[in-house]
Parts: C-alpha cells; sequence; structure tokens
C-alpha cells in the first residue's frame, strides 16, 4: 500500500492553503476552509471503472411515471422545510438533506463534530419546523435509565403503583452528548430506537410514530465519556460527520450570531400527516434490480472485497451487516425523493454509502497504524466496484 495515498486521516485532514499578504477577498474565498478529500484505497485492478449511467428521464414506464407524480404531490414541503432551516443554519446544506432523509426513511441519526458547528441548533430548528412533539435530553454521567424511559411511582395512599414515562415518549427525541452517558443510560435509549417500545412494570408502551432520535457526539474529549460500542451503534441508520464551515458561511454566521439576541424564529412547515404521507411514497420509488445489486455488492465488499478484485490489505475487521444493505435502499429512496424523482439511481446510492457505513466498519490494527480510516475504504469498494 503506498503511503502517499493513505498518509491521512480524511477527518482530521487540515487547510491546505495558507492567507499570503496582498490576495484579494476572492482569491481568499478560493481557499476554503474544507477537508482534503478522502483518499480511497488503492485498487490494482483498473478494469472496474465503467462510465456512470444516467437512467432516461422520459422513460415510457407508466408505473414510475405514477410514482413520479406521487412524488411531486407530496413533497411539497421539502423546499420550505429548507428555506426554513437556512434562516437560522448557515449553510450545512449536507447536513439538512441528511436530517430529511433520515426522518422520511425512519431512521435515526447521529450527529459527530467539534462543539459549536451547530449541530444541537440544527436538530431543534428542525425540529421547530415540524408539527411534533419534541423533548431534548442532555446526558451526563450520572444519568439513569428511568431519567429517559420513565418510572413505576408507589403510591403510599392505596399501595399502588402508578406509571411515569419518561421524555422518550415523544416525536423527535434530541440526544445532546449522548457518549457522556453510562452504558445503561445507553443501552435503554438503543432498546427504544429499535423495539419502538418502553416496558414499566407489567405494562409494555408503543412509542408514538412518527419517532426519530437524533443523537450528538464530540469526537474530541475523552475523559468522561462513554463511546458507543459498535454493536450498538449500528442502530443508527445514519453517522454524519459536521465539518466547519467555509470563509463565506464563516462570515454570514458573524452578522446573524454576533448578537445578544440572535433570531431562531422558525415557521412549522411539515406536519406528522406530511411525513408519514412522505414515508409511505418512498417504500414504493422504484430500485432496479441492478441497482438492488449494486447496494448488496458495496455492503458484501465491506466484509470479503476478494471476490470484487479489490485489495484492502487486510484493514477491515468487521464488515457492515445486513442493516447496512437495509439502510442503504431506504436512504437511497429517501435521497431520491427529495430529488423529486421516483427511481433511483446509482448516484444516490454512492452519496449515502459514507453516512450509511462509516459507522458500520470496524478497521483493524493494521489499518489504525497506518491511519487509514473506514472512509478510506468506503472510497477504495466504491471505486472498485463497476456502476450499474
Amino acid at each position: 500500500m503506498n503511503n502517499n495515498l493513505l498518509n491521512k486521516n480524511p477527518q482530521s485532514a487540515g487547510n491546505a492553503a495558507g492567507v499570503q499578504p496582498g490576495r484579494t477577498d476572492a482569491e481568499f474565498d478560493a481557499a476554503k476552509y474544507t477537508p482534503a478529500p478522502i483518499q480511497p484505497v488503492r485498487v490494482p485492478n483498473s478494469r472496474l471503472t465503467p462510465p456512470a449511467v444516467v437512467p432516461a428521464t422520459g422513460s415510457p414506464n407508466a408505473g414510475i411515471q405514477a410514482i413520479n407524480d406521487a412524488v411531486r404531490s407530496t413533497s411539497g414541503w421539502v423546499q420550505p422545510l429548507r428555506q426554513q432551516m437556512a434562516r437560522v443554519i448557515v449553510g450545512q446544506e449536507e447536513l439538512v438533506d441528511r436530517l430529511m432523509v433520515g426522518l422520511i426513511s425512519n431512521g435515526h441519526i447521529l450527529l459527530e463534530g467539534v462543539p459549536g458547528l451547530a449541530k444541537t441548533l440544527a436538530l431543534k430548528t428542525l425540529a421547530r419546523c415540524i408539527g411534533l412533539n419534541f423533548q431534548r435530553m442532555q446526558f451526563t454521567p450520572d444519568m439513569l435509565p428511568a431519567d429517559i424511559v420513565g418510572t413505576m411511582i408507589y403510591n403510599p395512599r392505596d399501595g399502588s403503583f402508578s406509571t411515569k414515562h419518561g421524555p422518550i415518549f415523544s416525536n423527535l427525541i434530541l440526544a445532546d452528548e449522548i457518549n457522556r452517558a453510562p452504558a445503561k443510560v445507553q443501552s435503554a435509549l438503543l432498546e427504544a430506537m429499535q423495539e419502538r417500545q418502553v416496558t414499566l412494570g407489567d405494562e409494555t408502551y408503543r412509542l408514538p410514530d412518527p419517532f426519530l432520535v437524533l443523537a450528538t457526539q464530540n469526537p474530541l474529549e475523552q475523559e468522561g465519556t462513554y463511546p458507543l460500542p459498535e454493536a450498538q451503534i449500528d442502530r443508527f441508520m445514519l453517522k454524519v460527520i459536521v465539518g466547519y464551515p467555509n470563509r463565506t458561511e464563516e462570515r454570514a454566521i458573524l452578522e446573524a450570531m454576533a448578537v445578544t439576541e440572535p433570531s431562531l424564529e422558525v415557521q412549522p412547515v411539515v406536519s406528522a400527516e406530511d411525513i408519514l404521507n412522505a414515508r409511505r411514497v418512498v417504500s414504493t420509488i422504484y430500485v432496479d434490480d441492478k441497482v438492488k445489486d449494486y447496494i448488496v455488492d458495496i455492503v458484501l465488499a465491506t466484509r470479503d472485497p476478494r471476490p470484487y478484485g479489490i485489495d484492502l490489505n487486510g484493514y477491515v475487521q468487521c464488515g457492515a451487516s445486513p442493516r447496512a444493505t437495509i439502510g442503504l435502499t431506504l436512504a437511497a429512496r429517501a435521497h431520491a425523493f427529495l430529488q423529486g424523482r421516483g427511481y433511483v439511481t446509482p448516484q444516490d446510492v454512492k452519496d449515502l454509502a459514507y453516512d450509511i457505513l462509516r459507522h458500520r466498519i470496524a478497521v483493524s490494527y493494521e489499518a489504525e497504524a497506518e491511519n487509514v480510516a473506514s472512509e478510506n475504504i468506503i472510497a477504495g469498494i466504491l471505486e472498485g466496484l463497476p456502476v450499474p
């Protein structure tokens, strides 16, 4: 493996361009504060690079046309939601799109980024734009499972127990800094995420629908944190890495937020019925058999890349689970819905592959020693597999 290909972690790459005296603003804007591009693991077989194929928009298939019409009729809230989010969140278009993907594909989302990148603000703004019940939980090391799911309260007057529901009984849950809570609290939340129900005493209570957990975690601090186990983090459909804004966005943030009382007002533009209708349409979006095979090949290549002619030099310790196959298909459908299409293209799959797979691939000690991250593995697989 060439060291010049995998010498940097894509998430920790610094700025490549410095600022020299005498530069104009236009020249400075060209030097974006963005991470270096993700470098794929080298694939020795160059035959696996066919051109991407874009499906024809004028397809005579009446079924796909009917799905297109259904998408257009049920996605009228997408652009108003983006506009309302843009009133508070500067830039971060990809973050906003991933939040909407999770919302309409019924998948939980984990946001990871350094402090101050508007992770919590983005989730709170999304909740205010949707006419749903919202609860925010700040996770701390002294929390108990009952602080989330609720408990049974004893009444000494008649010797009976009554049920006290916790904040988990809401539509949107913001689990802020989830890695600060101990394992018991994390397990209580993750069980509710998977089963969408909570058992208190002898009774089992269904959680409201829609139900979505939006969690944040800080990747920098290790003291006083409890990293999520790999087997549990798999329950998050998407793991989104939130990066720094560029210079233009940073200046806009200064103008909007550098006041004692910044304007954070938004209008609700989406109802629960809109979300449920969108989810039903997303389930009907057409996925061609070749695209389905492409999704399966991507997931299988994370487990054993050798049958696909991809050399990862033993960098993968554990590949993605079948949840990745399901999540990648649903996320690609949701992405197509947001684009106003009734069918999935291979590009939809590639756009969502990093967010679906980055937390489901465990790299080996050799990969860690050579500073190879899971994103490098995903990039090598996407480069090596033929695109249908």
